[in-house]
């Protein structure tokens, strides 16, 4: 009997993320993929990052995770999104060779001591009395472990579709995993049903590029990694382009055979990434839309048309790529397609990611309900992390939404759920200037360092940033300048108006026109230091008042969240509360009264009802304290 600590079965990102975690803290790793060759696979958008999924990508790599690293390995395009509005809001992004990054995951799962790689598919888990065995396998093969990571992206019993042509599929070229959605309902998980989408690939030979807008990247361009070598890769353009009327005339002509508009795709897709038939149906009056003609790596042929995600037929698509600008003979490589796949709704797992009806059993990625590369890598950290806490009997992986947006991401999904493919936003984050991507290392490589999975090259990185950081606080906070004759000769060099009164750097450094650099004729220590460090140097002073107020509205909001629910808490009996939130709270099981609180129709009412029965229980005392 071939017994391991864990198996994760998958090896997209959130598989890959987990079982690197898994492996590098001691335990004894399975790993199972359908296919070897598709590890780290980067199946839709060959690009990692952007808005709030770039600050997961820097979560990921300050708590000791992979994703960062390779993509800055990969990486052929790096741009720093929202440049031009506040720090909260800016994001990394980055154009990645696909080969490369599947090369660079492929490489270091095999390179890992303690991870075993199978190539096969799982068709069945091996559970007695609530309680996970194993797994069985296609080949017939049994493997068992105490913990099972499902990470199956959109393979469970997925089906892909081409205009009225539809067949099963994992993704397009992969076999879908028929047999394991039946497998999970035994189990008593409730599988829901979602659909996505992708783009036509098109010939790079036969795309018309000067007919278009190139788009460049940063210079120098600014990697995920906190502590790798940052990107490697020569950098190369995306183009841009767009839609007209005749493209949309051309899409409507093709709605009755859609499987879209004709009812033959029965899963919810994607709201805040439709496809072009759906841009084109919904948004009647706009005139144009954009495409993204972006490269799929240096040595490859392929470009990829973000923007025209379809599943109209071939025909159609075709028409519909030659009516745009610069794709007039441009051919299709491989067809955009639509795939539905089986999910399981994520309010039925705990906090950590492991499901309630099955211990042992734990769920990460787009069987969860989410969409893209960099939601799917956070979760299979957060579930490693948390499964490492358990067989190690530590206390789980449980940081607070004012401390991580991964934290966001988790707390979302088990206590919401969703019923379309959900996606990661900024707006989502109420602590977001908190959450910033620059600060994501200070918030949590302690942790990672911790639980240990941040090594001793990174902990050196960062103590080395964090002490240049709070030196230069310190001393912009010390250097204090008097409207003396000199000061004012300084500023009248400076160009700026010279203060009235005794100021500090740091009073000074809050004025935005006036970057920190220039005032190292006060500070000359400001012309070498790094510019991340003189970045987040400017940020701390300049959103100081917010900064406070935010801090504030999390000391406030920590009562609710210290307020511990009892799991085994018979909600049923509790008068005050109406008989829809019972269910929720049942099905639920929020762990404090804040979560309870984020419950959609949990009303501060029934908020209060349960904080009178605590103090009954003698949970809770008069003032509130435990």
């Amino acid at each position: 009997m071939t017994h391991y600590s864990c198996i994760v079965v998958g090896a997209g990102h959130a598989g890959c993320e987990a079982s690197m975690a898994l492996a590098r803290l001691g335990h004894d790793v399975l790993v199972i993929t359908s296919n070897v060759d598709r590890i780290g696979h980067l199946s839709c958008n060959p690009a990692i990052g952007g808005l709030a999924k770039g600050h997961l990508v820097r979560e990921i790599d300050a708590l000791g995770g992979c994703m960062g690293k390779w993509a800055d390995e990969a990486g052929i395009q790096f741009r720093i999104l929202n440049a031009s509005k506040g720090p909260a809001v800016r994001a990394r992004r980055a154009q990645i060779d696909r080969e490369t990054y599947l090369a660079a995951a492929k490489r270091d799962l095999f390179a890992q001591e303690g991870l075993t790689i199978w190539q096969d598919m799982v068709t069945e888990i091996i559970a007695e009395n609530g309680r996970v065995r194993g797994v069985r396998t296609q080949l017939g093969k049994e493997f068992f472990a105490d913990h099972v990571l499902l990470t199956t992206g959109t393979f469970l019993q997925g089906l892909v579709h081409v205009g009225l042509v539809h067949y099963s599929a994992g993704r397009f070229g992969d076999s879908a995993a028929m047999e394991l959605s039946d497998s999970l309902r035994s189990l008593g998980l409730t599988l829901g049903r979602l659909k996505t989408g992708t783009t036509p690939r098109l010939l790079a030979s036969s795309i018309d590029f000067d007919a278009m807008e190139a788009q460049y990247g940063d210079n120098p361009p600014q990697g995920f990694s906190f502590s790798g070598p940052g990107p490697v890769l020569p950098q190369v353009p995306c183009f841009v382009t767009w839609t007209n009327e005749r493209t949309h005339d051309i899409i409507r002509s093709g709605l009755d055979r859609s499987p879209l508009f004709t009812g033959v795709i029965t899963g919810v897709g994607a709201r805040y990434c439709p496809s072009v038939e759906d841009k084109v149906a919904r948004f009647p009056e706009r005139e144009r839309h954009h495409v993204f003609i972006e490269p799929e790596g240096l040595n490859r042929e392929e470009y990829y048309a973000n923007g025209i995600s379809t599943s109209l037929p071939l025909d159609i698509q075709e028409k519909m790529v030659s009516s745009i600008r610069g794709l007039e003979h441009a051919k299709i490589v491989r067809p955009g397609y639509a795939i539905e796949y089986d999910y399981v709704n994520p309010v039925q797992l705990r906090p950590t990611f492991e499901t309630r009806k099955v211990e042992g059993l734990w769920l990460a990625g787009q069987i969860n309900g989410t969409s893209g590369y960099e939601e799917a890598a956070a979760q299979g950290l957060w579930a490693a992390l948390n499964m490492d806490a358990k067989m190690k009997g530590r206390e789980p992986f449980l940081p607070a939404r004012s401390e991580a947006y991964m934290a966001v991401l988790a707390d979302e999904l088990v206590t919401k759920g969703t019923n379309e493919p959900f996606r990661m936003f900024t707006s989502r984050a109420e602590y977001r200037l908190l959450l910033r991507e620059d600060n994501a290392d200070a918030r949590l490589t302690p942790r990672g360092r911790d639980i240990g999975l941040v090594g001793d090259e990174q902990w050196s990185v960062f103590r080395d940033r964090q002490q240049k950081l709070h030196s230069l606080m310190d001393k912009l906070g010390s250097v204090r300048l008097t409207p003396d004759a000199a000061t004012q000769a300084a500023f009248a060099d400076l160009d700026e108006p010279c203060p009235s009164q005794a100021v500090t750097l740091a009073d000074l450094g809050r004025r935005p026109q006036l970057p920190l650099r220039r005032l190292s004729v006060f500070l000359p220590e400001l012309e070498s230091a790094p510019d991340d460090v003189i970045q987040e140097a400017e940020i701390i002073l300049r959103y100081s008042g917010y900064l406070e107020l935010q801090d504030e509205l999390v000391r406030r909001a920590a009562r609710q969240e210290s307020i511990r629910l009892p799991e085994d808490m018979d909600y049923d009996g509790i008068s005050g509360l109406s008989r829809e939130i019972q269910e929720k709270l049942s099905a639920i099981r929020p762990l404090t009264l804040g979560q309870a609180g984020r419950i959609s129709g949990v009303t501060p009412a029934a908020l209060a009802c349960l904080e009178v029965e605590l103090k009954k229980r003698g949970l809770l005392r008069a003032g509130g304290d435990r």
